[in-house]
């Protein structure tokens, strides 16, 4: 039956009686239908959810409180007689006085995407028609428990759209019980399947009584096993209920079950994998040598695994922690960036991977790939090389020959002339003026036309040659730098310095920009009081009502104007941009009216800009003292050159690529509002649910499946859930990677140093920028930062990211405004305590928490 009438249990349930060779105690199901009368007895029920529902999620004792109140309320009516009788029929029918399991199976459990386990309430050995009666209130009730509250509210799912069925099924008494995962719940792995056992009921395994035996089961053959002391079980009583009992000291370690059983065991469970089409985590009992299944429920946990078309093993590569944004992304979004991107791309779980498996394979092109990808990021190489340590996952491939940059070709000679520089953003800037031209008056099929043209021109400017020779000329020169400088002075890092106030980044002019429109308000206490209570979007156009305010807008306006294209995950072109809610810029512009004084971007330029030039002189003068100095000095001095003029631009492509998405946004969502006028759409962001593709299909037959987008809607807002890794393997092992050092003190956090200094301060651990609020003085500590982040940088002395690399755009901004930086560090927005006073050292890649 379906799960909107018997719950997500129940219906699993009624799937495992249908598999060939499954057993599944006897029972019957307590639908919905019942629920609902129930509910619609229960006074001012309504009034109650809809107060329920405006609870703030992290209000736990007000959650506590009225959760309980509507329990106690529902637990309290009396079930209607003819309910009742049909209870005591069905029993009557499976033996009135016999043990039963009592279990609630509410419509949002056990589903693909949250499996609701061990939030509502479940029974074991109920006897009597009276006690069953009893208990099917209380599962009823259960339903609100404050837990699963919680749990609803975190996962955005509506308490008034869930219904509770409770199973009622004829109790066993095993030997032994525990949980079968059909995935390794650890690590990933969909080829490994995880047995957990214990002696008696289940219950001890669940409620942590005891530790599990746990077996490892790979291609019907046990790989690992572990065999735990099992002092204590739970056993059911003759009269009802359970107790726990002590385990015979001789029995204690003896394994739950044998080896064949165990073999047996999983062999089951690929079935019942296979009929749901989906890792399966099942609760199983034994009983008489017999297995008996009394769950089975998907593992919403495992990372999905990119669809292929063939049987051969995969190794992929995560794009989001290379360009800054682990978040999931819209299918818009995804779609969009696969159709500009320099290499195929593949997504899972609302996250883009790159197939890095023939890269790997061959000897060659393995070694510089992976030293490519360990300057980036060491946790990628290292679980890269933890992958590529699994005898005979990477095929071995016939050498082709070195391997540069995975997309764009490896970089040729190129002279060191700021004119190549000027010249490559002024192709840019002309490419997109000409975009703008030229899109202003399509619709319909004729956007898309163009459109499909358009991406091909987008790929044709981020491809150029030389575009790529710019790139990497600064990124080389900045590795060679740090390496030699080490080598010949014993200089970690030296290349930090010299970057200081490089010319041409446009994402470190953006943050110091920023500081200018707050020198244009600080004048102004009426328009700062104004911006203080700050709510909507319509702020710009009442600043003019106040004294300054015209100054205000038109300073805010053209920030936006230049910049405004830009938002936090900005590679998503679904993302809000600061030109569609230019709000989000305004804490961060009160932050610089209280922390600095007029004039204050110029003078951070100039000191930055003085300070290279000082290191450069430094450098070079140490440099000329060494054998060989006057051939070094010329080495580095040309290298410094090269740097100066190059590292600048890092940043300009991605300025290039967001700008040009932002006209195509903007073209995409005129095109939904008409959509819209049209009744085809029911609001303009339906269409970032849709690919490009399927969005083409709507605008062509002027009809969309209602029912897709809602999927989509559902599947996103799960996504949210998962963390995706830096490394995949087709068989769904998501490798983490780990640092390989011991040069750090213990106890600190261990991290990439991409910036070098050393720095104590207050650590100001912040997820949304919108909600920044910044000290003097204070580190910033976060999962990860796109360019979008850089205005906050100017307030902050320190960084701490979770996700970045070397040459990633929150590192070359941290060199560029002289912060100390440690990026990859592992759970640090956990590890740390926002307030905390941290030490970042930024030239040795560490951080220490201090009392």
């Amino acid at each position: 039956m379906p799960v909107t009438v018997v719950g997500g249990k129940g219906a699993h349930l009624g799937g495992l009686s249908r598999i060939e060779g499954i057993r599944v105690p006897a029972g019957f199901c307590v639908t919905t239908d019942a629920f609902r009368r129930i509910m619609a007895e229960a006074p001012s029920i309504d009034d109650r959810l809809d107060k329920l529902s405006r609870l703030d999620q992290d209000d736990r004792e007000a959650i506590r409180t009225l959760s309980a109140e509507i329990r106690r309320t529902v637990e309290d009516i009396a079930i209607p007689g003819d309910l009742a009788a049909a209870i005591t029929r069905a029993l009557a029918e499976f033996g009135e006085h016999a043990a039963y399991a009592v279990r609630s199976s509410a419509t949002a459990e056990d589903l693909p995407t949250a499996s609701f386990a061990g939030q509502q309430d479940s029974y074991l050995n109920v006897v009597g028609p009276a006690a069953i009666l009893q208990h099917v209130s209380r599962c009823w009730a259960s339903l609100f428990t404050e837990r699963a509250v919680a749990y609803r509210q975190r996962n955005g799912i509506d308490h008034r759209t869930v219904q509770m069925a409770v199973v009622v099924q004829r109790m066993v008494f095993p030997h032994a019980a525990g949980i079968l995962f059909t995935a390794d719940p650890v690590t990933g792995n969909r080829k490994v399947a995880t047995v957990d056992a214990g002696f008696g009921l289940g219950e001890a395994l669940v409620s942590g009584l005891v530790n599990p035996d746990v077996f490892k089961v790979r291609d019907g053959r046990i790989v690992a096993r572990a065999v735990a002391a099992k002092q204590r079980a739970v056993h059911a009583l003759p009269a009802g209920g359970t107790r726990e009992v002590a385990i015979d000291p001789q029995r204690q370690e003896q394994p739950a079950l044998t080896d064949p059983q165990v073999v047996r065991l999983v062999q089951l469970g690929r079935r019942i994998e296979a009929h749901f089409g989906r890792p399966q985590d099942i609760e199983w009992c034994l009983v008489d040598d017999e297995f008996q299944i009394v769950q089975s429920r998907p593992i919403t946990t495992l990372f999905p695994i990119p669809a292929t078309h063939n049987a051969e093993n995969h190794v992929y590569v995560s794009v989001g922690h290379q360009q800054m944004m682990t978040d999931p992304m819209k299918p818009l979004g995804i779609s969009m960036w696969q159709l500009t991107a320099m290499a195929p791309m593949h997504e899972a779980g609302g996250r883009l991977f790159v197939d890095a498996t023939r890269r790997l394979a061959s000897p060659a092109s393995r070694a510089g790939f992976l030293e490519m990808v360990g300057r980036s990021d060491p946790l990628t190489r290292d679980a890269l090389e933890t992958v590529l340590d699994h005898d005979g996952f990477v095929p071995s491939l016939p050498d082709e020959g070195p391997v540069g940059p995975p997309a764009g070709g490896a970089s040729a000679p190129i002279e060191t002339d700021p004119a190549i520089v000027t010249g490559l953003i002024e192709r840019s800037q002309a490419s997109i003026a000409a975009l703008r031209r030229d899109i202003a008056a399509l619709t319909g099929p004729a956007l898309f036309d163009f459109l499909l043209e358009a991406l091909q021109e987008h790929k044709r400017v981020l491809g150029d040659p030389l575009n790529m020779q710019a790139i990497m000329a600064g990124m080389e020169a900045t590795w060679w730098l740090n390496d030699q400088l080490q080598e010949w002075l014993g200089e970690k890092n030296a290349a930090d310095t010299l970057t200081l106030s490089a010319p041409d980044n446009v994402t470190s002019e953006m943050g110091l920009a920023l500081l200018d429109v707050a020198d244009v308000i600080r004048p102004y206490p009426e328009v700062v009081a104004f911006l203080r209570g700050v709510e909507d979007e319509g702020f710009l156009d009442e600043l003019p009502k106040l004294a300054g305010g015209i100054e205000a807008r038109d300073a805010i306006a053209a920030y936006l104007d230049r910049y405004g294209m830009r938002c936090v995950g900005e590679i998503d072109i679904t993302r809000a941009r600061w030109s569609e809610r230019p709000s989000t810029l305004v804490p961060l512009i009160l932050d610089n009216v209280k922390l600095f004084e007029p004039g204050a971007a110029a003078r951070r330029f100039a000191q930055g800009r003085q300070e290279a030039r000082q290191k450069e002189q430094d450098v070079l003068s140490r440099l000329r003292a060494l054998p060989d100095g006057e051939q070094k000095a010329a080495e580095a001095k040309r290298m410094i050159d090269r740097v100066r003029t190059f590292i600048g631009y890092r940043e300009y492509p991605k300025y290039g690529i967001v700008s040009r998405y932002f006209v195509y946004k903007q073209a995409l969502l005129a095109e939904a509002e008409r959509l819209v006028r049209a009744n085809v759409l029911a609001e303009q962001e339906d269409i970032f649910y849709l690919t490009f593709q399927e969005l083409h299909d709507v605008v062509r037959a002027n009809q969309v499946d209602d029912q897709l987008i809602q999927q989509r809607r559902e599947a996103f807002r799960s996504y949210h859930a998962l963390t995706p890794p830096r490394v995949l393997t087709s068989d769904g092992e998501a490798v983490a990677g780990a640092y390989r050092r011991d040069d750090v003190p213990a106890g600190a956090l261990i991290g990439l140093p991409v910036s070098a200094g050393t720095i104590e301060g207050r650590a100001r651990v912040i997820l949304d920028m919108a909600r920044a609020d910044l000290e003097a003085g204070d580190i910033l500590v976060t999962a990860y930062t796109d360019p979008s982040w850089s205005p906050l940088f100017v307030a902050i002395t320190g960084l701490v990211t979770e996700v970045g690399g070397l040459m990633t755009h929150g590192a070359v901004i941290a060199r560029e405004y002289g912060l100390p930086a440690v990026v990859g560090v592992a759970d640090a927005t956990r590890l740390i305590r926002d307030g905390q006073r941290i030490r970042v050292h930024g030239a040795d890649g560490y951080v220490e928490i201090l009392p």
